[in-house]
Order: structure tokens, then sequence, then C-alpha cells
């Protein structure tokens, strides 16, 4: 017999995908050449769909009459910074960790970075672009760091939180009689599938779409831990949403000051940002099990829901 926690995720799967794969293929059919423009409107809206699907599984399919649940509470505790300023800190981590990769190297002077930018702009526009950079009082890793911070508590953490809505808010509550890593798992599998029209389209592996789409489903899954863990120690829904908006806005930091590699080996979304994460996690599980007062990678959700 189904349960009313299985007949709502199921539910929720099922909108979220279909929802979300529909309103890209959509845009696929009317603007076939995938202007940047367009494409980044449609990167916003698409990121609106987990929360709508789960707003429409709470109200009007499970008829439930508060969202509560969802932990969209703003009382700020020292897990904030891991969502907000600690995130920044992971992005040059990853970038030190993508240097050990072989053919990947440092540029201070962001050489990688134009070399990308040759590619898609004019040699004037190049040029353009170089002398607004050089017209900056700041070092640009600097300037980087602080719009990223800026960004990820901002407009990036509103964005951020039409995702975090269903991922972290409706899938936790869902899930919320599963261990720790089952629930991590099956959440950070439905988010990546649910990347898979926009990577096809060329985001985040505009070399390599296909297997690209692989490569985002294993980096959610590999990330869904870290979020899950913050949105727990949080609670709140909204401590992941600055964490993902932080996250988007300094994924671009390791990129411009590499050079070597491609898109499946360099940044945050390839195989060196893996192994970022993998240790990341490791700290996680040391400081969970050996130095929390209380563990929460050992017992179901629930426990650290009330």
């Amino acid at each position: 017999m189904q349960t009313e926690d299985n007949k709502a995720v199921r539910w929720y799967i099922l909108l979220v995908l279909a929802i979300s794969f529909t309103l890209a293929g959509t845009y696929k059919i009317l603007f076939p050449e995938n202007e940047k423009s367009y494409f980044i409107v449609l990167g916003i809206v698409y990121m609106f769909m987990p929360l709508l699907s789960a707003f429409i599984v709470d109200k009007l399919i499970m008829k439930r009459k508060s969202l509560k649940s969802w932990a969209m509470n703003f009382n700020p505790n020292k897990w904030f910074l891991a969502a907000w300023p600690a995130v920044v800190a992971f992005a040059f981590f990853a970038m030190a960790v993508n240097t050990l990769w072989p053919g990947i190297s440092f540029s201070p002077t962001m050489e990688g970075f134009w070399n990308t930018l040759a590619e898609q702009l004019s040699p004037e526009q190049l040029e353009m672009q170089k002398a607004k950079t050089e017209m900056i009082p700041l070092p640009y890793w600097l300037v980087a760091i602080i719009q990223g911070l800026i960004a990820g508590l901002t407009i990036n953490a509103v964005a951020g939180f039409g995702e975090e809505s269903g991922w972290r808010g409706f899938m936790v509550k869902e899930y919320r009689n599963l261990k720790f890593w089952d629930a991590a798992l099956r959440i950070g599998i439905v988010w990546g599938i649910w990347h898979a029209p926009m990577i096809l389209m060329g985001h985040n592996y505009p070399e390599h779409n296909l297997i690209g789409v692989g490569m985002m489903t294993v980096w959610c899954i590999l990330l869904s831990p870290v979020f899950l863990y913050v949105r727990l120690k949080s609670k709140s829904v909204i401590a992941a949403s600055i964490m993902h908006g932080t996250l988007n806005a300094s994924a671009g930091i390791p990129i411009m000051y590499l050079l070597g590699g491609n898109d499946l080996t360099i940044g945050l979304t390839g195989f060196s940002g893996f192994f970022s994460l993998l240790i990341v996690i490791g700290l996680i599980i040391l400081y969970d099990l050996k130095f929390a007062k209380k563990p929460i990678t050992n017992t179901i959700l629930a426990e650290s829901l009330d």
C-alpha cells in the first residue's frame, strides 16, 4: 500500500522533471539558436521549477494547509557561515586541488580565462574587456570574493531558494524517515537528472554536453550530503539557499586562474572538483562523528528535524 509520504514524493519527482523538461523543450523550439541572453533567462526561470512543483504537490495534490515544514526560517546560527563565506573558501580550495591534475596549472595572469573569452569575443571586445579589468583598483581575486559574497547573500540566494525549497525543503520533509546518506543519495540523483536539459544545451559542459549529463549527476550526488548537512544543522532551507547562491556566484573563480584542461577536468564541476568535494565530505564525517555534540550522519532525518 502506498503511503502518503511515498505518494507526495513520487508526484513531486514526476512533476518537477515533467514541468522542467517541458520548459526547456519549449525554449529550444522557440529559440533553436540558443542565444546567450535568452539562455540566461531560461536558466533563472528553470531554477524556480522545483519550488513550483513542491507548491503544487503540497497545496493542490496533498491539500496541506501549511508550508512550515519547509523550514523557511531566518534565524541565523554558525552554520550560516558554512553556507556563505566557507563556500567561497571552498572555491579557492578546489582551485588548488585543480592544479594537482596533469596538464593544469595556476595562472596568476588569468591566461586561461582570456583564452576562453578569445573564442567568444572579437579581438576588439576582448581588448576592451581586458582594459576594464585593468582599471579595477583591487586585485581581481578580491573582487571575485566580494562579488561572490554579495551575490550569494542576495539575488543568487533568491534564485537558489527556487531550487532549495524543493530539494532541501520539500524532499527533506518527505524523506524524514530515511537515514542521512540514503536521503542525500536520492535527492542528489533527482537533482542531477533535473539538470539534464540545461547540460544538453551547453551549460557547465559546453564541450562535452552528453558526457556532461552524467558528470552533473555525479556532481549533485557528491554535493548533496554537504548541502543536506548544512540544511539540517542550520535548521533552515534559507541557509541552503544562501549556500547554493554563493556556490553559483563563486564557481567561476577556479576557472579564471587555471590554465589547461577542459570542462571535464577543471572547475568545481570537473573531475578535480569531484576530488575536492570528496575531501569536504570526509571532513564532514570526521567532524560529525568525532566532534559534533549531536551526530546526524548516522541517524534518520527526523531526529534532526525535530
